[in-house]
């Protein structure tokens, strides 16, 4: 059985040792549960342990669990590809959305958004180190796209996400995240709403932290390994 309270204490550790060797303020750094191929009783677990923030990949799933948890005062993130079919069901779901890649996407969401909720915060997704078989806008169409969705009214952008290319070593990580960084910071010049660089997961939080990281997408080294 896995002990998700030991694991998220765990986690808060690792994240409090790398914010003091970074000389930053741990409530700069959020913790996001990705909480995929986990059962409801898994999340109840991690929120009596003080996690509010919830991750999604597919949202036949999420749907589920949003519904079986709707008494909670949660934040849903939806962190997977996006059909243009399914945007009307996220947009109407999720607090939100940090796998952005297009304008005809960002449009969708916005004009889907339903009128009595706030505006979708938005991250989009850089495909930071250009794999032919990764989602995620180039690094230098980055601005060009921030510039087409700005002022939809029904999102809030709020800045970017990554995932680093898998199985690369730590120092093709860290130069990963710190073009990640380099690219926050040219946004976030232009648009002082942004503020939020989603980067690192299990394996390489240190990593990310090191190198700006404001949210942290943690999946296994809280709920274990993933169900089938």
């Amino acid at each position: 059985m896995i002990a998700i309270d030991k694991n998220i204490a765990a986690v808060n550790a690792r994240i409090q040792r790398a914010c003091e060797q970074s000389s930053r303020d741990c409530n700069t750094v959020k913790l996001l549960a990705v909480s995929k191929k986990q059962p409801v009783s898994a999340i109840r677990s991690a929120v009596g342990e003080g996690i509010a923030d919830f991750g999604e990949n597919y949202l036949q799933e999420a749907e589920t669990k949003i519904a079986e948890l709707q008494e909670m005062s949660l934040k849903w993130h939806y962190i997977g590809a996006i059909q243009s079919n399914k945007t009307r069901a996220i947009a109407s779901l999720f607090d939100w959305v940090h796998s952005v890649e297009r304008a005809s996407i960002a449009k969708r969401l916005s004009d889907q958004r339903p009128a009595d909720r706030p505006p979708l915060n938005i991250c989009l997704q850089i495909n930071i180190d250009q794999e032919l078989n990764k989602s995620g806008v180039a690094p230098d169409e980055l601005l060009p796209l921030a510039h087409s969705i700005a002022g939809l009214p029904g999102l809030r952008l709020r800045g970017l996400m990554a995932i680093p290319a898998q199985g690369a070593d730590s120092d093709t990580r860290r130069a990963s995240f710190k073009r990640m960084r380099s690219l926050f910071d040219q946004l976030a010049e232009r648009d002082s709403g942004v503020d939020t660089l989603s980067m690192g997961m299990s394996a390489d939080l240190e990593l990310a932290i090191e190198e700006g990281a404001t949210l942290l997408r943690i999946g296994t080294d809280i709920f274990g390994p993933r169900g089938s």
